[in-house]
């Protein structure tokens, strides 16, 4: 697991945060351009976090079960690294993920306050905060509290 300063600047609210983030292919990309009426589940993770490669593995081994749910992926390193993490899990023929890059602003991971990675929030389809995962996240745990909403 990767830890993290956490120097919180912004403080957690109960709704999904502003971020930004810059995808793959350089086109930004606004917490405002996931789609409505669908639960969101917001993860925040670092390519070379070998937790963070297991919890892609299991998400995409239960994609079916998450097509309900917009998945927004943000890391913190740079746009290259993300291409490379989107062409190895083929990430990119899935329209229910949005993955990219906030570069250094570290807003994401400051409004969460996170400690380590992988993280991870679950909103229901209006945008309130259902839960948060730190550390060890239960992909079962998470598709219970999908299948509820």
């Amino acid at each position: 697991m990767i830890l993290l300063m956490s120097s919180a600047t912004h403080s957690q609210s109960n709704k999904v945060p502003p971020f930004k983030m810059i995808q793959a292919d350089g086109k930004v990309f606004l917490a405002g351009n996931l789609p409505l009426g669908k639960p969101i589940v917001i993860i925040y993770f670092s390519p070379e976090c070998e937790d963070c490669q297991q919890l892609i593995k299991e998400l995409l081994n239960r994609i079916n079960e998450l097509k309900s749910a917009s998945i927004a992926m943000i890391t913190y390193q740079p746009k290259d690294k993300v291409k490379q993490f989107v062409s190895e899990y083929q990430l990119d023929k899935y329209s229910n993920i949005f993955i990219g890059t906030e570069e250094d602003s570290y807003f994401v991971g400051k409004y969460y306050k996170v400690g380590q990675l992988p993280f991870m929030a679950l909103y229901n389809k209006n945008g309130d905060l259902i839960k948060t995962y730190n550390k060890e996240i239960s992909i079962e745990d998470l598709l219970i509290h999908l299948r509820a909403l």
